[in-house]
Order: structure tokens, then sequence, then C-alpha cells
């Protein structure tokens, strides 16, 4: 196989929660007074990264970590709300199966993702890191591969952001870009990734005829 380790972002990859976080994100703004997300916007600011969204919105920095733990907490209440894409149970099995490491990378807390994934799904995964600062990806992505022992192009990141594709790239990762997640595909095909998937059901099969 062309890829020994699967680096999995969780939401917006795995996990099918932007429309929740559409709900909840003016009840954050009003809360740390930061600009209202309109709905007339959401799709031009789907095509920004994690940086250039935070200034549009007028968020310092030194806010981001307290806002970030409010937003898993307010998720934590809500976790009935949110669930996987379809076909995530069954792509986690056919790669774990086929002998392909899994690994999780997350800004999202450990409970919300048990919760989200299951403990079955939690299971499958080798490496799983939680609680990821904002630009925080990258150290982890590293400590992956040192753990795993997996060089860098043998190793494969899955993600729907331009902050996933960029500490990837950082690391020398290929990186897979997904069509369904919180950023327009279009912008992370900008970035020129090594793999691009509209459907979930897509990932197992070129990752496991892969030569």
């Amino acid at each position: 196989m062309k890829y020994k380790l699967v680096i999995f972002d969780f939401d917006g990859t795995l996990a099918d929660s932007f429309p929740w976080f559409l709900r909840m994100v003016n009840t954050v703004a009003a809360k740390y007074q930061f600009k209202r997300v309109e709905e007339e916007e959401v799709q031009a600011l789907r095509s920004l990264s994690a940086l250039q969204l935070v200034r549009h919105l007028g968020i310092p920095l030194w806010k981001m970590p307290m806002i970030a733990h409010h937003v898993r907490q307010l998720m934590m209440k809500e976790q009935k709300e949110i669930a996987c894409f379809e076909g995530v149970d069954q792509l986690l099995s056919q790669l774990s199966e086929a002998g392909v490491l899994l690994a999780l990378v997350t800004s999202n807390s450990y409970a919300n993702v048990r919760e989200v994934l299951g403990a079955d799904n939690l299971a499958l995964m080798t490496y799983i890191e939680c609680d990821v600062s904002l630009f925080g990806k990258r150290s982890r992505y590293r400590k992956i591969l040192k753990q795993s022992g997996v060089r860098p192009m043998e190793a494969l990141c899955i993600g729907d952001e331009i902050r996933d594709i960029e500490a990837a790239t950082q690391e020398l990762i290929p990186f897979g870009a997904v069509s369904w997640g919180y950023t327009h595909i279009e912008a992370l095909q900008a970035r020129s990734p090594a793999e691009v998937f509209a459907r979930v059901d897509e990932i197992a099969g070129r990752i496991i005829e892969s030569a």
C-alpha cells in the first residue's frame, strides 16, 4: 500500500458538525464579543483559512483558547445532534482490517470524539491527539510519525481545512482533501493536495488498492 498510516481530522471530516456550528456560532459571538456570521456570507467564509477567518471576525488570538474550550463544552451538551458522516464506520473498519495504522488529530475534546465516533471506532485508532490548539496540528503530526516509525511520504493526512493541509505540508506528509467539510473543496485544491475525495466511500478503496 502507498500509505501505511492515515491521520484523520474529526470535525467536518468524520463528524458532520458544520450545521451544528452554524447554529451556535452567533451565540458564541455575543458572549465573546466578535463579529456575527451572517447567513449571506457563510459560503464566502468557507474559502478562508483559519487565520483569515479569525481576522475577519475580529477575534484576538489570545481569546481563541477560551472560545475553543467554550465551543467544546457546548458540543458536549448537544452531542446527540451530531453524527458521523454516512460510511465512516465502514471506512475505519476496512482500513484497519487492511493493516493501515489509523490516527486522529483534532481540536475537539476526547469526550466529544468518543461520544460521536463511538467506542468501537475510537478503538481502531492507534494514535489519538485531542484538544489540539488552532495552529498546533503540525507538532502532533510530527509526534505521531515519530511514535509510529512511518516516514512522512508513507502517511496521509485527511482533512477539510486549510490549516490541516498547511500543517501536513510543513511535515512533508501528503494530504487528502475531502469535499464535504467546513472548507470549500476548491480552496483546498488550490493548495495541491495529493488526493481529493468526493465521497467517504472512495477513501478506503483508493488507499488499500494503491500500489
